[in-house]
């Protein structure tokens, strides 16, 4: 699963590392929730980072985009009505340089925060689309989950989409001829276990209107100070 993301890169490493120029100015965020905006490139104007709301609606669909769809599964893109025409028309990339999920604890739950090993920025596989319903919201946006890798695993059942440079751009322009989506299957595996890394932060993540650089700070893990104090 993916609910929480960042992305606190500076605006000129960002630009340059998608080739695209963002539509208003590119804030530091540090807790991204479902419900806000963030930043994407899109496939039908890939030299814009726009930032479209977190909760995919289907143009079809009544809802706004706090009820919306936060994660698509990978398997069944091609197969629910929710998705389906987003994964062969409105593709996008979703930026980042981390994402947060919470293992289950003997007493609660842990947030991680989970990255690439080097903090680089990176993309999420991502669906998009366009509204009009007065809102104030022009376009919403859901992220891909698939099958966890060795880093994730320990953590939760479901893991984002990863792509790296090549895959980004095959994402955004389609299978060979441009619209086949049997030619995209590849690009949803899970991500390399051995470019990431995933440490405990606070629970207050946990909150969304926490949002600074505290929340990306690693901190000891619930289990280690059980055992440290389990030792007395």
């Amino acid at each position: 699963m993916c609910g929480r993301t960042s992305l606190f890169a500076p605006p000129d490493l960002v630009a340059d590392r998608f080739g695209a120029e963002p539509v208003r100015p590119l804030e530091p965020r540090y807790n991204v929730a479902p419900g806000q905006r963030h930043p994407v490139v899109r496939n039908d104007d890939t030299d814009a980072i726009r930032f479209p709301t977190w909760g995919l609606v289907p143009e079809w669909a009544d809802g706004s985009p706090s009820s919306g769809h936060m994660n698509a599964r990978a398997e069944t893109l091609a197969e629910k009505p929710s998705f389906r025409e987003a994964f062969a028309e409105r593709r996008c990339l979703v930026l980042a340089d981390g994402f947060y999920d919470w293992k289950e604890t003997p007493t609660g739950t842990q947030p991680y925060r989970i990255e690439r090993a080097d903090r680089d920025p990176f993309a999420f596989a991502g669906l998009w689309e366009p509204r009009s319903d007065g809102s104030g919201t022009d376009a919403t946006f859901t992220v891909v989950t698939t099958e966890p890798n060795a880093t994730v695993e320990p953590i939760h059942h479901r893991m984002p989409v990863i792509l790296n440079r090549e895959e980004e751009r095959r994402w955004l322009r389609g299978g060979d001829d441009g619209t086949d989506t049997e030619d995209l299957a590849d690009l949803l595996d899970p991500y390399p276990a051995s470019e990431m890394r995933a440490y405990p932060v606070s629970s207050a993540v946990n909150d969304p209107d926490n949002d600074d650089p505290s929340i990306i700070e690693e901190v000891a893990a619930e289990e280690d100070v059980q055992t440290g104090l389990d030792e007395f």
